[in-house]
């Protein structure tokens, strides 16, 4: 069974583009879904993984998760990341697939070969953890120090996606050493809510302190 860790980190990030959400079947997102089934059918990856999105989330479409897993799986063929990093979610989570952590592996280091952080960190996770590869601190942080790198890239330009994945590199030492500080710091910049309180259980009220005064740090660091 993939760690309890790695739950916790996808998660946190889902909620920070949009994931884990409920259905949405609003006009547009109907009107959305129809369009990027048009382009997918014609062979588009982005579009093909945007539809598995829809799918998997029940966005102007109902929810299924097998059919989210065929067109992830049509993008990932095609040697799209994001996509193929998906594909590995599926896998590590039995998403419209049978769970398995060794299959979730061989897509996450797919996409973290093209340079996906968030497949970089899953790998660097993965070999922390012995989760469908033996465990290896050298490639663990590796992984992780090129996820933490990418992250840091866009971070500074407001991504919250990413700021909510450096906040995880923190909080669960993948590419740099666990810092609970750091890690509500990153989470409260990017304003995830759940991530500063189920990060709150962990420090005293002098370690929340510290990190809400390295939040107004990190503004000002990023403004450059």
């Amino acid at each position: 069974m993939i760690s309890t860790r790695i739950g916790i980190f996808i998660c946190t990030l889902c909620v920070a583009l949009g994931g884990c959400a409920n259905s949405l079947n609003t006009k547009a997102d109907k009107e959305d879904a129809v369009e990027y089934r048009k382009a997918a059918d014609q062979g588009d990856a982005e579009a093909q993984c945007d539809l598995g999105v829809c799918y998997e989330v029940g966005s102007g479409v109902p929810k299924d998760e097998v059919e989210a897993v065929k067109w992830y799986r049509k993008a990932a063929d095609q040697g799209y990341a994001e996509a193929q990093k998906s594909l590995g979610d599926c896998y590590a989570y039995g998403v419209g697939v049978k769970e398995d952590e060794v299959e979730a592996v061989k897509w996450y280091r797919k996409a973290a070969e093209q340079g996906n952080a968030d497949a970089q960190c899953e790998l660097g996770l993965c070999y922390s953890i012995g989760s469908g590869v033996p465990r290896d601190a050298e490639k663990s942080l590796k992984w992780g120090r090129k996820a933490v790198k990418g992250y840091r890239k866009v971070a500074k330009h407001g991504n919250t996606a990413a700021q909510i994945g450096l906040g995880g590199c923190y909080a669960f030492a993948v590419g740099v050493p666990e810092d609970k500080v750091e890690a509500y710091a990153f989470y409260n910049l990017s304003d995830s809510r759940k991530s500063t309180d189920r990060m709150a259980k962990e420090m005293t009220p002098e370690q929340i302190a510290a990190a809400k005064k390295r939040t107004k740090e990190l503004e000002k660091e990023f403004k450059k």
